[in-house]
């Protein structure tokens, strides 16, 4: 049988392989969770200052177009808000698995409330998503024509604020993979 002989204070990653994986497995978790909330906030504010003034006909009437006029886009900036509050929130937690292997509990509470926001920002963006796709497309049957002709700025910026959503989503299903993964080695 061979012992390891070590000096008060140090530790081999030899003798425990398994924890260096799960510390990188934290430190990864810990960056997505970073740049998750850096996307969710960026959505919400490309969204939330998403503002256009055209002139129609003649400049005799001015079209005023912001994103709370529709639901769906109100219901984004605030599916984005409530996941970067929640990612900010839990980086304080996430760091502490990184500094100490914290026991499955907290990663269980983690991982429930990383897929339950994956689940809302997923379902802002595609919300979202229907009416950029309408106001890009228009929609023939209900005799809707496209609107981002005239409204070039606005649908730019929804579109933008999509993209970075969606990227946002991804990164959120990561941090779930990730997250079980540190679970299941713990």
């Amino acid at each position: 049988m061979k012992t390891l002989s070590l000096e008060s204070g140090e530790t081999s990653h030899e003798a425990h392989p398994e924890n260096s994986t799960i510390n990188g497995v934290a430190i990864l978790e810990f960056t997505l969770r970073f740049l998750a909330a850096g996307g969710t906030l960026a959505s919400a504010m490309a969204m939330g200052t998403a503002e256009e003034v055209v002139p129609l006909l003649s400049q005799s009437i001015i079209l005023n177009v912001k994103f709370s006029d529709l639901p769906m886009f109100t219901f984004f900036v605030i599916a984005n808000s409530v996941a970067c509050a929640y990612l900010v929130l839990s980086l304080p937690l996430s760091f502490y698995h990184v500094i100490k292997r914290a026991d499955k509990n907290s990663r269980l509470v983690l991982v429930t409330l990383d897929t339950a926001m994956l689940a809302l920002v997923t379902a802002g963006a595609s919300a979202a998503a229907s009416i950029v796709y309408l106001a890009h497309e228009g929609n023939s049957n209900a005799n809707w024509s496209p609107i981002c002709q005239q409204l070039d700025s606005f649908c730019e910026s929804t579109s933008g604020s999509l993209i970075g959503s969606f990227v946002s989503a991804f990164v959120l299903m990561l941090i779930t993979i990730s997250s079980a993964i540190s679970i299941s080695r713990s």
